[in-house]
C-alpha cells in the first residue's frame, strides 16, 4: 500500500509541474496582425499541419501595436506596415530571419525586393511580405462621373456636389497623405509649410463636406452603396468591387502611398522557429493564393498573382486589385519621428474641426 500510495505521489507531483511548465502541452505560437486579414482557414489549416495551437490577436493600426508591444506583450509573429517596421528595426525590437528556413522566399514578387518598396528593410533582412497595395478613391459610378474623378482625383473630397456623401480615412498618415500630394509635396515631408497647408486642406474637408471618418466600415458601407465616394486601400476595394457592380476605383495621377505589409519576428519571440515555420507556410502558393481570394489584397507571391489576374481569375479585370509600380509619383512611407508626432496632433484638431 505504501508503494503504491507513494506512486501515485510521484505521479501527481509529475504532472502538476508538467502542467505548471507547459510540458507535454501543444506548441504554441502568438501572432499579432491587422483585423479583417487572413483568410478563415489559414491559422486552422496551420495548426493541423503542424500539430500546434496558435493565438491571434488583432490590432486597428500600427500605432496601436507599437503601444502594447512597447508596454510589454510578446509575440512571436508581427504583421505591421513598411514605416512602422523601419521604426522596429532603428530601435532593435526585431530578430533577422533566417532566409534558409524560408523555403518559399523566392516565390515573392521581385518588385517588393527592391527599392523604392523594400526601403524599410533594403537587405530584407528583418522582413517577409505579406500583402501590399495602394490607397486610392473607391467611387459609385452611377452618382459619380469617371471624368470628374479624373480631372479632380483627390481634390474631389473639397467638391461640395458630394458633401454628406463621402468616407474618409481615420488615419493620420494616410489622411495627410492625400493633401501632401494634392498639392503636389511628399508625403514624407517635413516642410512646416506644407504641413499646414495640408492641415488646412483638412480642416476644409472636415467644416464642408461633412464627412464620416472611418476605418474597417469603410468596405461594407461602400459595398452597400452607402456613400458615393471613399478613400480607400485597394485590397478593400478590390473586394467592393466584387461586390457592387456600381463601384470603381481609380488611383490618382499626382501619386499616393504605395503600401507593403510584412511579417516580422520580434527579438523576445518565445517560438521563433515555429515564426519561421509559419511565415514560410503563409507565402507557399495554395495558402497564399486562398489567402488573397478570401482577404482581396494583392499577393506577394507572383506566380498567385499571375493565377487571380489572368483571364477567368478571380481578380481578372479587378483595377483595384494589382497595385500600380514603376511610377516615380508614388511613393512608400518613411518612418519620421519629428512628422509622426506633428501629424498625430493635427489630425486629432482637423477632425475636431466640424
Amino acid at each position: 500500500m505504501k508503494k503504491k500510495g507513494l506512486a501515485l505521489v510521484l505521479m501527481l507531483f509529475v504532472l502538476s509541474a508538467l502542467s505548471l511548465c507547459g510540458c507535454g502541452s501543444k506548441e504554441k505560437l502568438k501572432i499579432y496582425l491587422p483585423g479583417e486579414y487572413m483568410s478563415d482557414d489559414l491559422v486552422p489549416n496551420f495548426e493541423k499541419l503542424y500539430d500546434v495551437k496558435v493565438d491571434v490577436e488583432l490590432f486597428d493600426s500600427n500605432e496601436m501595436m507599437y503601444t502594447k508591444i512597447m508596454a510589454g506583450d510578446t509575440y512571436d509573429v508581427l504583421i505591421p506596415s513598411d514605416y512602422m517596421i523601419e521604426r522596429l528595426i532603428k530601435e532593435d525590437y526585431l530578430q533577422k530571419i533566417d532566409i534558409s528556413k524560408i523555403t518559399n522566399f523566392s516565390s515573392i514578387t521581385p518588385a517588393l525586393k527592391e527599392a523604392p518598396y523594400n526601403l524599410f528593410d533594403p537587405d530584407n533582412s528583418y522582413s517577409v511580405p505579406y500583402f501590399w497595395g495602394t490607397v486610392g478613391i473607391i467611387y459609385n459610378t452611377k452618382n459619380v462621373p469617371f471624368e470628374k474623378v479624373q480631372s479632380e482625383e483627390f481634390e474631389i473630397f473639397r467638391d461640395t456636389d458630394f458633401a454628406g456623401k463621402i468616407y474618409f480615412y481615420d488615419s493620420e498618415r494616410d489622411a495627410f497623405m492625400i493633401p501632401f500630394k494634392s498639392l503636389g509635396y511628399s508625403m514624407n515631408t517635413s516642410n512646416e509649410d506644407e504641413i499646414m497647408e495640408a492641415y488646412n486642406w483638412l480642416v476644409d474637408v472636415n467644416t464642408t463636406m461633412d464627412p464620416i471618418t472611418v476605418t474597417d466600415d469603410v468596405i461594407d458601407g461602400m459595398a452597400q452603396g452607402r456613400k458615393d465616394l471613399a478613400i480607400v486601400y485597394s485590397g478593400d476595394a478590390a473586394y467592393v468591387l466584387s461586390e457592387n457592380e456600381d463601384m470603381s476605383y481609380y488611383t490618382p495621377s499626382c501619386g499616393t502611398n504605395v503600401w507593403v505589409d510584412a511579417m516580422v519576428i520580434p527579438k523576445n519571440a518565445s517560438n521563433p522557429d515555429l515564426a519561421h515555420k509559419f511565415i514560410d507556410y503563409v507565402i507557399s502558393y495554395d495558402v497564399a493564393l486562398d489567402n488573397t481570394e478570401a482577404v482581396g489584397y494583392a499577393s506577394v507571391n507572383e506566380d498567385v498573382l499571375k493565377t487571380v489576374t489572368a483571364p477567368g481569375g478571380l481578380y481578372d479585370g479587378n483595377e483595384a486589385y494589382l497595385p500600380r509600380t514603376g511610377y516615380e509619383k508614388d511613393e512608400v512611407f518613411n518612418d519620421n519621428e519629428f512628422l509622426r508626432k506633428r501629424l498625430s496632433e493635427l489630425w486629432i484638431k482637423a477632425k475636431a474641426a466640424r
